[in-house]
């Protein structure tokens, strides 16, 4: 992709997701939370099969 491409991409993705913060604080929020909560089972399941393979 060209430099100008990923730039208008990037801009795009900005601007969605300030409009989708301020027009839905509610859903953004929950999304949010949704969000860590996946990273989080997914740190702990890599903690767990780490633990698993040395001990």
């Amino acid at each position: 992709m060209q430099a100008q491409t990923k730039r208008l991409l990037t801009l795009l993705l900005i601007v969605f997701v300030i409009y989708t913060i301020i027009a839905t604080p509610e859903k953004a929020s929950d999304l949010v939370a949704q969000w860590f909560q996946a990273v989080s089972s997914a740190a702990r399941w890599c903690g767990d099969q780490i633990r698993r393979l040395t001990g």
